[in-house]
This record gives structure tokens, C-alpha cells and sequence, in this order.
């Protein structure tokens, strides 16, 4: 029991420092690039969180942009800023870098500690280079993020177990939150709250992980919660889609909150009225994602508190005088619900068949589509920062490159892995269709984003 409510304090102190952390949102037409290894490479926290900024200011665009590379050191991501992440024109940095760092199979040598304090004084050197190209950026607004543990703990699989691992990222954590704060810049943590919410799971089931397939690579709702810590830092929590207040007995409108409200009409059998919201509810995909991942985004909201912080769209009608009522949105029915639950207030953002919900369910498939454009590209990238380079090839993109990615790839299964992608990504008209695909998504994204007026109806039930 006492170990129980240790590790519920340290949750709670996690989330109290997330919320104690404040980070400026982001701002029409800002540029945000996301810097870092596999867990940004093939991710999806960077892209949940545009589509958070898609559907509640649909009128204030920005780009977020993946400029992750699968097995990345800091030292690779200092060798690549210049070409990879600068030329996305950022005009705000997240960076995030570590679990690569600490090591793998390394720790199984007899003079592993040796081996890693080596290791990681290379990567705090060029840490210290990357932070001496960052500095001299002024135009760009820098984000640190505290990554992703690793989970030595979890009983789900007993592969990838390497000792002192975890102890090791820990204090490369520790490093990058004390440079960080020396150069006064703001901090997201993912770190702390999800080491504490893997030994909460673990304290009832060993099997749970927010990382459960290898231990390093969370799944589709471990980044809904890095998401979650996001936005949290962000300042968002507590402001709603919209809030609805409504007096059905007097017809007297008393609160509308990021949505305008008109044509109130009172009935003997219910009320009803035209309603306008500034946002739209967030949709959370209930499918799983993304190549070896086996959770869905949706799955995250047992683990944290997203829909009450975050998505809110709360319809409250006071004074009905009958027992139960059909929600209609434009002539179609939503749901029946009692007068004391209206009253109450009935959150519609729950509710997945309203008009709004579907209208934002499109931006999400359309967001989604363009990830997995994204994701093509940054494999290209991988190919050329992480095997052609060291080749002397870099970018020539040519027969002889493709001769080399064809003898390594038997014996290579991440070089084999990319090679399809590589054959059509290598010329550059593939690649420049590719992102033109990306721009067309995006406009359109913004194009259909534009919250709808509705007709909302509440009908007596006989």
C-alpha cells in the first residue's frame, strides 16, 4: 500500500512540474521543426500536436515539420543541422537527443562503463557545438524536450534489456534540463511524467509500457501522452472548444464561450437555437498507426486526463421541464439525455457522430495522409545522412549509390528496410511531387478546418 501511494506522489509531482513549465504557444505562421532520432523520425506526438493547433485555431496557420533520423547520436544531428533541419527554415526548434546516445549492446561488454562515460562526454562535446549554432540563431525560438524514457522495468518483453541504460539517460536528462535553463530556454518534460506513469501501470500490471515493443519507441497513445505533456506545457489545459450556457426555461442565453450563439427558440416540447463555434472538437483515431505499432491514439485517454483539459465542448441546458430530451444537431439525432444530466452539462466532443466531430475526423484522415508522405521523405533522409554519407555519396543520388544500397541491404535490414522508399525518392521529381502532395493536404486541411454553423435541438422524449 505504501508503495502504491509513493508512486501516485510521484506522478502527481510529475504533472505538477509539466504544469508549473510554461512554453509560448505557437503563433500563425510559425515553423516549427521537431529535431531528433527514430522517436520524432517515426512518431506521431509532432503531427498530433499540429492537428490540435488545426482544429482549435483554424484560422491561425502554422507547419510543423519532422526533422527526426531513425539511430541518431547528437553528434549526427550537429553533422546534418546545416542541411537537414536549417533549410526547413525554421522559426521555432524542438530538440530532443539521448536515447542513442546511452548505448545498446555496449553495456554488455566487460568494460561498458568505461565505454559509456567516453560515449557520452563525445555527446555532450558536440551538444555543446549544436548550442553554439543554436546561440547564434536568434530568429529561431529554441524548445528543449526531456525524451521519452527507457523502460528497463516493464515484463512485457524480455528483449532489449541492457544494464544501466536507464540509469545513464537519466543523466543525460539531467544534462540537457541544466543546459537548457542556462541558456533560458523552455523545457518540455516528457521524461519524468512517463517513467512515473510506467511504474504507476507496473505497480497493478508488469506488463504495461508506454514503450512495450522494444523498450524505446512509444506507441501511438505513449505519444498522445507526450502530446498531452506538450500542450500542457503550452498552457492549454482548461480552455475549451466552446461552452454553451443556455436557460431553457426564461430562453436567456448566460455564457458563450468561443462560440456565438443566436435565433433561440423555445417550443412546447423543448428549445433550440443556431450555434457557431470558434474551434473544433479534437479527434482521437481509434486505429492503430505507423509501421510495428499495436495502440491506437485513443487508448491514451485511460492514462491521462486529455478530454477533460483539453476537449471540452460543453453543452449546458438548465431548466427543462421534462425527464429526458433528444439532442439534435441539423435534424439528426445524437443521443438522449436526461434533463438533470443536461443540466449538468453533456461534453459533445465525446460524442463522434456530431457534424463538427465528423468535419474534424477529415482533417485528421487528410493530417494523417500527409504524415505518411512525411514519413517517406525523412527515410530518404535516413538514407542519405545515416548510410550514403559516410560513403562519400551524399546526395548524388546516382547509379553508383544505388549499387551501393543494393549490396549492403541483405545484410543491412535498416538499409533493406528504406531501399524501396530509396529507388523512387532518389530523383528529385519524386520527392519535389511528394511535398507539393504535402503542401496540397495542408491547404486544404486549412481550407476545410473552418468551423460550421449548426442547428442544435433539444426535443422532449414522450
Amino acid at each position: 500500500m505504501k508503495k502504491k501511494l509513493l508512486v501516485l506522489l510521484l506522478v502527481a509531482a510529475s504533472f505538477q512540474k509539466v504544469s508549473a513549465q510554461r512554453v509560448a504557444p505557437f503563433k500563425a505562421g510559425d515553423r516549427v521543426v521537431f529535431v531528433g532520432n527514430s522517436i520524432t523520425d517515426g512518431g506521431h506526438y509532432h503531427s498530433y500536436i499540429w492537428l490540435y493547433y488545426m482544429t482549435r485555431f483554424p484560422n491561425q496557420r502554422i507547419t510543423c515539420l519532422n526533422a527526426g533520423i531513425g539511430g541518431d547520436v547528437v553528434e549526427q544531428i550537429y553533422n546534418r543541422f546545416d542541411t537537414d533541419v536549417l533549410t526547413k527554415k525554421p522559426t521555432v526548434l524542438t530538440l530532443t537527443w539521448g536515447m542513442n546516445d546511452t548505448g545498446y549492446f555496449e553495456w554488455y561488454r566487460a568494460n561498458a562503463q568505461d565505454t559509456m562515460k567516453s560515449k557520452l562526454e563525445r555527446s555532450f562535446h558536440y551538444y555543446h557545438l549544436l548550442e553554439q549554432k543554436l546561440k547564434q540563431r536568434l530568429d529561431i525560438r529554441k524548445i528543449v524536450i526531456l525524451g521519452s524514457p527507457y523502460d528497463e522495468t516493464t515484463k512485457f518483453t524480455t528483449k532489449n534489456l541492457y544494464p544501466h541504460k536507464a540509469e545513464a539517460l537519466g543523466k543525460v536528462v539531467d544534462f540537457q534540463e541544466q543546459a537548457a535553463k542556462a541558456n533560458g530556454w523552455p523545457v518540455v518534460d516528457f521524461y519524468h511524467p512517463m517513467l512515473a506513469m510506467d511504474k504507476k501501470g507496473q505497480a497493478t500490471d508488469s506488463t504495461f509500457s508506454l514503450t512495450p515493443n522494444d523498450r524505446i519507441h512509444p506507441d501511438n497513445d505513449g505519444h498522445m501522452v507526450m502530446t498531452y505533456l506538450f500542450l500542457k506545457a503550452q498552457g492549454f489545459e482548461n480552455k475549451p472548444v466552446a461552452v454553451i450556457n443556455l436557460n431553457a426555461k426564461s430562453g436567456r442565453l448566460e455564457k458563450a464561450e468561443n462560440c456565438s450563439i443566436n435565433g433561440i427558440s423555445k417550443t412546447s416540447n423543448g428549445i433550440s437555437f443556431n450555434y457557431l463555434a470558434a474551434a473544433l472538437p479534437y479527434p482521437v483515431d481509434t486505429e492503430p498507426r505507423g509501421w510495428g505499432n499495436r495502440k491506437s491514439q485513443s487508448e491514451a485517454l485511460k492514462l491521462v486526463p486529455f478530454t477533460k483539459e483539453f476537449n471540452q465542448e460543453t453543452l449546458r441546458i438548465a431548466g427543462l421541464p421534462q425527464e429526458r430530451y433528444d439532442l439534435l444537431i441539423d435534424g439528426e439525432k445524437m443521443g438522449t439525455y436526461t434533463n438533470n444530466e443536461l443540466a449538468a452539462g453533456v461534453n459533445m466532443a465525446e460524442i463522434t457522430r456530431t457534424p463538427q466531430y465528423q468535419q474534424a475526423e477529415v482533417v485528421m484522415a487528410l493530417n494523417e495522409e500527409r504524415w505518411d508522405i512525411e514519413r517517406r521523405l525523412r527515410n530518404y533522409a535516413w538514407m542519405e545522412y545515416d548510410f550514403l554519407k559516410d560513403k562519400g555519396m551524399l546526395f548524388k543520388d546516382n547509379y553508383a549509390a544505388m549499387d551501393s544500397v543494393n549490396k549492403y541491404a541483405p545484410k543491412n535490414p535498416f538499409i533493406n528496410g528504406n531501399k524501396d522508399t530509396y529507388t523512387r525518392a532518389r530523383f528529385a521529381t519524386v520527392r519535389n511531387a511528394w511535398q507539393k502532395e504535402q503542401d496540397l493536404l495542408t491547404d486544404e486541411i486549412y481550407t476545410i478546418n473552418k468551423p460550421k454553423q449548426h442547428k442544435i435541438a433539444l426535443i422532449a422524449v414522450k
